[in-house]
């Protein structure tokens, strides 16, 4: 094996880190979530999800203002050691690989469910091949992954312009204001709260930061646009979608976007349909291996605890950590149970999102003179947007469910007694 002094070999382009963006934002989210939102929002499906990428907006910009102070591979564990210390560090880490471990369990099992359209496979078997095999071509390059993620983010987008181009005319049919009969307009939040799945993605782009050209000015270009256009086209799309189908019929559909299409274009649209989630959900556990591999990366590049996962192969790639992320996904796919590895995954995106802009006001109050290349704006001379960022995480974590808390809860207290323990035996630093 090559030694981890090598670095990881630079070939992503603003391209290619935002098209990566893209593709894991889109994902799976989108096809499954926008009909339960609409039962909750009514009409207003497209307002909650406004709301929810100004949520995601403000944190999008703390990590693109993180990112370009240290473009690491190790992003979140970078961010956070640098400012909270190691202890802080770990746990970030450890509820990002938990977090991404049960992701890709949970699209894996969604892949299988989809499959099943076509063929009847049973869903442990065909989610873990699709593991195994997307793990194997992560190990081969982060070339050759992010063309076959960009071919399918391409899909999966196409699916949702083939809506908005069909669909256009509808506009302006049906008012885009109105909630459903006795509800108050707090439901935007909740709306906006379930909705806020669909815009996870973005936080991977820093991941790639050692394999990009220019990390510093391209990375937060590829953060920030990643997320507006995913926004744009979920807004399209929403609006389009109540003005096709009734939303009371959306929301009591298990495939709203096939039934807006199919009302568009007649029922064989199904199977065109059916091939795009196919598309969309491997592209996204294929994206969440590569930028998770990179954290693992991270964790051991350049003398950080669990050293051999920093170690590349003759072809520049993070093979053990590869190796180690599948190994764990596939043990979360033996239950065979998405509501549970669903749950799994719910609590740590606050914790971990949390952190982030709390980071962000640290360097601020503490080291004034760091000059990041991009900079959150600030009102009236402090950084309230990621101070608004952190306090929003801690707002869409309690308003979880009671499962997801108890959960979440439990896993954050293991994480830091496992860093005790592994500290205690000189495993990590």
């Amino acid at each position: 094996m090559i030694a981890m002094k090598e670095k990881l070999k630079r070939t992503l382009t603003l391209f290619d880190t935002t098209l990566a963006g893209i593709g894991i934002i889109v994902g799976a989210g989108i096809y499954a979530i926008i009909g339960k939102a609409a039962g909750i929002v009514g009409n207003a499906v497209w307002l909650s999800f406004l709301i929810g990428a100004v949520v995601a907006g403000i944190t999008a910009m703390s990590y693109a203002e993180l990112s370009s102070l240290f473009p690491k591979a190790g992003a979140e564990y970078v961010y956070a050691r640098r400012s909270f210390g190691n202890r802080i560090a770990f746990v970030v880490n450890w509820l990002l690989v938990l977090g991404t471990v049960f992701s890709v369990a949970t699209v894996s099992l969604g892949f299988a469910s989809y499959l099943n359209y076509f063929i009847q496979v049973p869903y442990f078997i065909s989610a873990a091949l699709l593991i195994i095999i997307f793990t194997a071509l992560n190990i081969y390059g982060v070339k050759e992954s992010i063309l076959v993620a960009n071919l399918g983010s391409v899909i999966e987008v196409l699916g949702l312009v083939l809506i908005i181009v069909f669909g256009f005319s509808y506009l302006g049919d049906v008012d885009y204001f109105a909630l459903p009969p006795d509800s108050h307009p707090s439901v935007l939040f909740l709306g906006a709260s379930l909705l806020f799945f669909a815009f996870l993605g973005f936080e991977s782009v820093p991941r790639l930061a050692e394999e990009t050209k220019d990390a510093e000015g391209v990375i937060p270009k590829a953060v920030l646009l990643s997320l507006a256009i995913s926004t744009i086209l979920y807004i399209l799309v929403a609006m389009i979608a109540v003005s096709v189908v009734n939303w009371s019929e959306l929301s009591a559909s298990d495939a709203p976007l096939a039934m807006v299409a199919e009302n568009l274009l007649g029922s064989k649209v199904g199977v065109v349909l059916a091939l795009i989630a196919l598309f969309s959900t491997s592209n996204t556990v294929l994206i969440m291996l590569v930028t998770t591999t990179r954290l693992l990366y991270g964790l051991g590049e350049g003398g950080r605890g669990f050293r051999r996962l920093g170690e590349v192969s003759k072809r520049k790639t993070p093979w053990i950590a590869a190796i180690v992320l599948a190994i764990l996904s596939l043990v979360a796919v033996a239950r065979e149970d998405v509501k549970f590895v669903a749950y799994s995954a719910d609590f740590t995106t606050f914790f971990v999102f949390g952190t982030i802009n709390l980071a962000v006001v640290w360097f601020r109050l503490t080291k004034p003179w760091l000059k990041p290349g991009f900079r959150t704006p600030e009102v009236l001379g402090l950084p309230l947007l990621p101070m608004v960022g952190a306090a929003t995480c801690v707002l869409l974590a309690l308003t979880s469910s009671l499962e997801s808390i108890v959960l979440g809860l439990a896993l954050t207290a293991l994480g830091f007694a496992a860093y005790e323990v592994l500290r205690r035996i000189k495993l990590i630093d």
